[in-house]
């Protein structure tokens, strides 16, 4: 079981047009620019992205592409299974034909319920983290280190749970 390249870079991408979309459309290059990620490739994930409604494109000059929905009703689960990314640690896709015994007969092999577990539990943690919390990590993130640029000492706490409660404290060392 993997996550592939495809479902990172969707949920990357998503991040970044929900850091920018308050300004409007945000276009496709520039996310491909910031997130050093292939324009053409992210024309393909938006297509499955638009097409699951979860982002919406608007054309001609200034377009580009807006959430369909509030950040925080689109899940992680949702951009990776809107992208095709197959969720499975099971050998057999979920078929129960995992094992061929020297027998030559078929069913499922000893190990099938710990991975079919597995899949459950993390499509429940994917399906319980909002592309809010992811955005308000990111935007926590580039306060930090935007105060230890500036000598700010400011120091932000980042508490994950399976929906992220994020506390934030700062204390300017003077």
């Amino acid at each position: 079981m993997r996550l592939t390249t495809k479902g990172r870079f969707a949920v990357t991408a998503m991040i970044d047009l929900a850091l920018r979309q308050q300004s409007g459309p945000v276009t496709l290059s520039a996310i491909s620019q910031r997130q050093n990620i292939s324009l053409s490739y992210l024309e393909q994930l938006f297509g499955k992205l638009r097409r699951h409604e979860l982002v919406e494109s608007v054309r001609g000059p200034g377009g580009g592409y807006t959430l369909a929905r509030l950040a925080r009703t689109i899940t992680v689960a949702d951009i990776i299974f809107a992208v095709d990314e197959p969720i499975d640690a099971t050998s057999c896709a979920g078929k129960t034909d995992c094992a061929t015994g020297t027998d030559g007969k078929q069913g499922i092999c000893m190990t099938h319920e710990l991975w079919s577990t597995l899949n459950r539990k993390m499509v429940d943690f994917l399906d319980s983290v909002a592309l809010q919390d992811l955005v308000d990590q990111q935007r926590l993130r580039q306060i930090q280190e935007a105060g230890q640029a500036n000598g700010a000492g400011v120091r932000v706490n980042l508490v994950n749970t399976p929906t992220t409660t994020v506390k934030q404290s700062a204390a300017a060392n003077a």
